[in-house]
């Protein structure tokens, strides 16, 4: 796959960081809004598709490594088990949302009564939005870059 022209290698350059930033958010407020781990990573993971499209998947094989995308799926794996544990670690059951009205994360409780703050009361709900994008977007991306490799494989023995 060669790379594209000029205007879109621009055009992707310019609008990657705003996916990318839109992906995060996603991933971040999946809580409170529509959304979340899955959906995140996936519109960040077609950011970095987007890069195989406009710079072609040479570029890309010099550039990411697949071994290294496995070992970010791994590591949001990890991460979200490893929230799951602490659950049962310090709420006495698995997927225990233990942080909820602790104060310790994402989570002040005035002593003034309820205010607007109470409303974002996730607990590891975040933390778990997080491990899921990270998972999400390296999977997909390692399964698009793969398929990528075996069509420039493909293209070459032709």
């Amino acid at each position: 796959m060669s790379e594209m022209s000029k205007i879109v290698r621009t055009l992707s350059n310019i609008t990657f960081p705003f996916i990318m930033v839109f992906g995060l958010y996603v991933i971040a407020h999946g809580h409170l809004t529509p959304g979340g781990g899955f959906q995140g990573g996936a519109v960040a993971a077609s950011g970095c598709v987007m890069l195989i499209v406009a710079y072609g998947s040479t570029w890309i094989f010099e550039k990411i490594k697949v071994s290294r995308l496995s070992a970010f799926e791994s590591l949001g794996a990890l991460g979200f088990i490893g929230v799951a544990f602490f659950g049962l670690i310090f709420g006495g059951y698995f997927f225990n949302n233990f942080l909820v009205r602790t104060g310790i994360l994402f989570n002040i409780i005035p002593e003034t009564g309820f205010t607007g703050s109470e409303f974002n009361t996730a607990g590891v709900l975040p933390l778990m939005n997080f491990a899921v994008g990270v998972k999400v977007i390296a999977g997909v991306f390692a399964i698009v870059v793969v398929m990528a490799y075996a069509s420039s494989l493909k293209e070459w023995k032709q």
